[in-house]
């Protein structure tokens, strides 16, 4: 029975809406894969077995009583520990957040309530976001359900490797510079980051506000679709939310590609690209042209300036936004005998070291002296940056690139050079950059069975074409449990 948790979310929600199974025990499945499959894997922080049953009665009771029940009626979906939830832990993989009970629900999880959904738990992340492998974590490195001895990406890694582990069908992460997308392409499954406000923030524990944004994580492209419908929409709570509706991304997964413009960017192929990744992506390149797009070579000429831009804007943001956390109105409170000492002592226990490495910072390129000379800098450089899309979109309806430069790469690699971990979100940042729409969809693997993954960018608000396209390459490359 515990093998309807290696079906795509589809299948399980139409099972339990036609009460060809309980909800009761598609949760009971979950909570047994989640016992026998994560000590190996670290990706739930916390777990809430009482709620998530009290969760699956009622559903089977509404539907008794013959109620209709909602799109993801009985899918049990993790959630990154960064998005707040009323009566659980919200850690943000933080120490200074240790036992911190949020008093509401994020509107995400608010939305995936609605749906039916089933949320079994909180999962692993880097701290506060800021990571690329989940080592960043406060309570211990995430592993990849494909070589354990290797990191899953981050910031977001627990949710995909619930997801690539099957211990649930999907889960959602946040996406600042691509911390949704990598993972998912290094866990071989399917990582969105919706337009920047098409899905709202408010809940969302933040680390850069003109960069975060809230994106689901799925076996499959039509099941992440179906997630995304659900948790997108405006928000009034969100004063970034785009008051605009929301487009219906599940149907698009059933539209033909023919025709379709594809760009291929010239700088994502250069230096720094895994020769495997690059032979993958390319036959993903091929199998869109088989069904029918027209691939079409573009550049993006300020692409090589991202990663420097970016992590100008985010820290400086994450500097700001990470003020609040001062040891008197939630979470770790440092023995002092002033205020100032109060600050001093909880921040320094409280924070990691590479969180104190983005507020120092961000904290300086905020400074007399310094402003001008960096962060104005890098936002007219992020315009630059967001045009080069611009006038690239006037050619093409969609660009295609490698999602990570590189396959997963071995725990400890990077850990003591921040640059060179900084430099496997290059694929990534210039999207979030341009606040643009992407996922990543897994194609053919590394010879030594190694996930890849390859990136559809889009227009602003064009997730649609997005999902066409990346069930085109699904087509190509069917979905692949890390464990079968």
């Amino acid at each position: 029975m515990s093998e309807l948790l290696d079906e795509p979310v589809i299948t399980i929600a139409e099972n339990v809406r036609a009460g060809n199974v309980s909800a009761v025990d598609v949760a009971g499945m979950c909570l047994a894969r989640i016992a026998e499959r994560d000590a190996a894997f670290h990706a739930f922080l916390w777990t809430s077995p009482d709620a998530l049953m009290a969760e699956a009665r009622d559903l089977d009771e509404r539907r008794a009583r013959g109620e209709v029940l909602g799109p993801l009626a009985g899918v049990p979906i993790a959630l990154k520990d960064a998005l707040c939830t009323k009566h659980a832990p919200t850690t943000a993989g933080s120490k200074i957040l240790e036992g911190y009970v949020p008093p509401y629900d994020a509107t995400v999880v608010a939305r995936l309530r609605a749906a039916g959904a089933l949320l079994p738990g909180k999962t692993n992340m880097d701290e506060f976001a800021m990571g690329s492998s989940n080592e960043n974590s406060a309570y211990g490195p995430c592993k990849n359900p494909w070589d354990p001895n290797r990191i899953p990406g981050g910031s977001s890694g627990g949710s995909a490797v619930s997801v690539a582990a099957r211990m649930t069908p999907a889960a959602l992460g946040s996406d600042t510079g691509g911390s949704i997308r990598q993972p998912a392409a290094l866990t071989g499954t399917v990582g969105v980051k919706p337009t920047y406000g098409r899905v709202s923030r408010y809940g969302l524990v933040a680390f850069a506000s003109s960069l975060d944004q809230i994106g689901p994580i799925a076996s499959d492209v039509r099941g992440a679709a179906r997630v995304l419908d659900a948790i997108a929409g405006h928000d009034p709570k969100d004063a970034t939310s785009r008051d605009v509706p929301a487009p219906k991304c599940e149907a698009a997964c059933e539209l033909k590609v023919r025709d379709t413009r594809v760009g291929v960017p010239a700088e994502y192929f250069g230096e720094g690209l895994d020769a495997d990744v690059e032979a993958s992506v390319r036959e993903a390149i091929a199998a869109l042209e088989h069904e029918g797009c027209q691939i079409v070579p573009i550049q993006l000429p300020h692409t090589k300036y991202a990663v420097a831009t970016y992590y100008v804007v985010a820290t400086a943001e994450a500097s700001s936004n990470l003020a609040r956390f001062d040891g008197v109105r939630y979470g770790l409170r440092a023995d002092a005998s002033d205020l100032h000492e109060l600050y001093g002592k909880t921040r320094e226990r409280g924070f990691g070291r590479e969180v104190k490495r983005r507020i120092l910072l961000g904290t300086f390129v905020l400074s007399a002296g310094y402003y001008d000379a960096y962060y104005a800098k890098a936002q007219k450089v992020r315009a630059l940056i967001a045009r080069d899309f611009d006038e690239a979109f006037s050619r093409v309806d969609a660009i295609v690139c490698p999602t990570s430069p590189t396959p997963a790469f071995p725990l400890g690699a990077k850990t003591s050079d921040p640059l060179a971990m900084y430099l496997s979100d290059v694929c990534t940042l210039p999207a979030s950059l341009a606040g643009l729409p992407a996922i990543s969809v897994p194609c053919k693997p590394t010879p030594s069975n190694l996930p890849v993954g390859v990136q559809l960018v889009g227009r602003a608000n064009d997730e649609p074409t997005l999902f066409a396209l990346a069930a085109a390459c699904e087509r190509a490359f069917p979905p692949r449990a890390a464990i079968s």
